[in-house]
């Protein structure tokens, strides 16, 4: 897709918000070279670092609500046709990766559509399942609001920071290498908190 690589070569608030509406959809673009980079350049006074974070987060929120709403009113037969068609597959996905994002939602309810925007793989289909659940929308977006906030902060602050010795022309490496070490971080995070909360869960019903 040239014309995704086109629009990550020029990265302002409208390009973050386009592209970060298709993260959070389907569409393969990774968050990690459109939040890091848009900070990396604010680091250097081209862009306003809280604004890329809010454009970000308000891209995600849009794709979101477009995963939510094709949960909603299409139901799982479409999706799951979609994701095993032609076009599903040139999206990288397929019924297995939709169901294990299902799975997700069902076993950890509301709170996934935090945790799940943290998490790769699940976090642009989590929307999914919200909407076949008919979730509240506005609990919903609430959530996702706070979810791929906390994920444009991490990854701003990574593109912030690579500004101070990293040059450009080593940058999209640089945040690849970087971008693994957080997904696994906030993976046991992620895990970490899931268990602590069913521990408490758990003693407050055996209380």
């Amino acid at each position: 897709m040239n014309w995704i690589t086109t629009l990550l070569g020029n990265l302002n608030y409208s390009t973050i918000t386009f592209l970060m509406l298709l993260e959070s959809t389907v569409v393969p673009v990774p968050s990690e070279l459109v939040v890091a980079p848009a900070a990396y350049h604010a680091a250097g006074g081209n862009l306003n670092i809280f604004l890329v974070i809010l454009f970000a987060t308000i891209g995600a929120d849009l794709g979101a609500s477009i995963n939510y709403a094709a949960g909603y009113w299409l139901g799982r037969p479409v999706i799951y046709k979609f994701a095993n068609s032609k076009w599903g597959k040139l999206c990288l996905l397929n019924q297995q990766k939709v169901e294990h994002s299902e799975k997700y939602f069902n076993d950890h309810g509301m709170v996934a559509t935090i945790t799940g925007r943290l998490i790769p793989g699940i976090r642009h289909l989590i929307s999914i399942p919200a909407g076949l659940s008919k979730m509240n929308y506005w609990k919903f977006l609430l959530y996702t609001t706070l979810g791929a906030g906390v994920w444009n902060i991490i990854l701003a602050a990574l593109g912030w920071w690579f500004h101070s010795f990293v040059p450009e022309n080593q940058l999209t490496e640089k945040i690849v290498e970087y971008g693994d070490y957080i997904k696994w971080g906030i993976i046991a995070l992620v895990v970490l908190a899931v268990i602590i909360f069913c521990v408490k869960k758990f003693a407050g019903k055996k209380g």
